[in-house]
């Protein structure tokens, strides 16, 4: 079965009339831009997992709360589903659209609403990039903390449905841990605010659920954001490795130490060579695997801390440790790691992104069997990890235009996450499942789990219109996936059995 492309997911859905349904979003919302014409939809047909495409039957972009509000509730009443998109950086699918449904664009909502250094917040509109937040918070001396490779094109809309991360995640966290409070709108128009002003708030921690919820729940319609200070000094050290499994051990050493980098991140050869081709960050070309960790706060501690990890990086195996000797080469350092992906985009046709979450212990054992999968399937790797944290990024180089190419990337792919999932991990850090991962969503969780999740999807939207098809499989799906038995075979949300 087809990872991306499953017709049963549109055929499941009732048939609309694009015309009726034009005329009726036309009747209740005169100035809504809707477009419907096949060379305006197909810039649309997929988010950044582009080997996979749907034209959706209308895109709409709204650019008042009131419109999207009237669009879910005609949308409700209808049963028309919608998918909800930001700036389409999306690396699973989740944004992937729908051929029998809405596709709504939230990107005009751009606008900074408020930056208060005192209280150390930002109020911002779901269409705003990740990096515009830091950018507006600098002259105060603030910055909102996750990186997401793609900041300077993703939205922060869709950073809280994917539960986004980025190289600095290790010590500041993921997108969750960096929210206070979320308003959203759901599928019948009812506006909710998750979270608070303060740094809590009484009853179920309803934000942490939503933040990751890859657009299922609701509609993201306001952010707050924390801001933190900027650190007083930040450093890099570039160690270079003889062997991928020794950089692996290095990660767990230094954290053993009890030092917790800014970030710390490695790449193995393929990687190396690639962004030093695009980048020339100055990354040793023949090591096998560099890491790049990072230390940042007061002058006094990133000396000592600088010191400290550099004997351990040398302890590990590292045949040799830089540090930036400025800032200069500190941003290229991390510029070559940013730009991990669309270098090695620079090396071959197609690339499948994967990403999956492993115990630190575990790296060397992961790397080896991915080197296996590799040989096994024909297929170059090129490893990108969020190491701190176990959050790994293996690219798997292809050509679609080779007959079995595309399906023997997909195979690998989930032979890595069921690989993750063996040892103790899971199959996503950051990029969400969407419609990639959904066959692995059964090798992670057991029957009882999912129907919980589907419960969880009901109690928000139980007619299934929101993202349809995406994140949680039913269980007759997991059964021919071949991960897990159905005992009579029903889930109780039959709206939600569809897919």
């Amino acid at each position: 079965m087809n990872i991306l492309y499953d017709e049963r997911i549109d055929g499941a859905l009732p048939a609309v009339d694009p015309v009726a349904l034009r005329q009726a979003l036309h009747d209740a919302l005169p100035d809504l831009e809707v477009l419907h014409r096949e060379e305006d939809l197909k810039p649309y047909e997929c988010d950044g997992l582009s080997a996979y495409r749907t034209v959706p039957l209308l895109v709409v972009l709204p650019e008042r709360l009131e419109q999207v509000q009237t669009l879910l509730k005609l949308c409700h009443q209808r049963g028309v589903p919608v998918v909800a998109r930001g700036a389409g950086t999306g690396l699973s699918g989740g944004a992937l659209p729908l051929a029998k449904g809405i596709l709504l664009v939230m990107a005009r909502f751009n606008r900074i609403l408020e930056v208060n250094p005192q209280g150390r917040f930002a109020r911002v509109q779901p269409g705003v990039r990740n990096l515009a937040i830091s950018q507006a918070a600098a002259p105060h001396g603030l910055y909102y903390a996750p990186d997401p490779s793609s900041q300077i094109a993703c939205s922060i809309g869709g950073n809280v449905a994917e539960n986004a991360g980025g190289v600095h995640c290790l010590k500041y966290g993921l997108t969750v841990h960096n929210l206070l409070k979320v308003e959203i709108l759901t599928i019948e128009g009812e506006r909710l605010t998750l979270g608070s002003d303060a740094l809590d708030s009484p009853g179920f921690d309803l934000l942490a659920l939503f933040t990751g919820s890859e657009g299922m729940l609701g509609i993201v319609t306001e952010v707050t954001v924390k801001l933190l200070p900027k650190p007083q000094v930040a450093r890099v050290l570039l160690a270079s490795f003889d062997s991928v499994e020794d950089a692996g051990r290095a990660v767990a050493e230094i954290i053993a130490a009890g030092i917790i980098p800014g970030g710390l991140e490695m790449m193995d050869n393929l990687a190396i060579r690639a962004a030093e081709d695009f980048i020339h960050a100055g990354y040793p070309v023949d090591a096998a695997a560099i890491l790049l960790c990072e230390l940042d706060g007061v002058e006094a501690d990133v000396h000592d801390d600088c010191e400290q990890v550099a004997a351990v990086l040398a302890q590990a195996g590292a045949r040799d440790v830089r540090l930036a000797c400025d800032e200069a080469e500190r941003m290229r350092f991390w510029a070559g790691r940013k730009n991990a992906f669309p270098a090695v985009g620079r090396i071959s046709p197609d690339y499948y992104c994967m990403d999956g979450t492993i115990p630190r212990r575990e790296l060397p054992r992961v790397l080896k069997g991915i080197s296996a999968l590799s040989t096994e399937y024909g297929l170059r790797v090129a490893n990108v990890f969020h190491a701190g944290d176990g959050n790994m990024h293996p690219l798997i180089l292809f050509d679609a235009n080779l007959p079995g190419e595309l399906e023997r990337a997909e195979a690998i792919g989930g032979k890595i996450l069921e690989l993750c999932v063996a040892v103790g991990g899971s199959i996503t850090g950051e990029h969400g499942v969407g419609r990639e991962k959904i066959n692995q969503m059964c090798a992670q969780f057991n029957s009882d789990e999912i129907t919980l999740f589907h419960a969880v999807k009901a109690a928000f939207d139980p007619q299934g219109l929101l993202n349809p098809g995406k994140n949680i499989p039913t269980l007759h799906r997991c059964a021919e996936f071949g991960a897990m038995h159905v005992h009579q075979g029903q889930l109780p949300f039959p709206d939600l059995e569809r897919f």
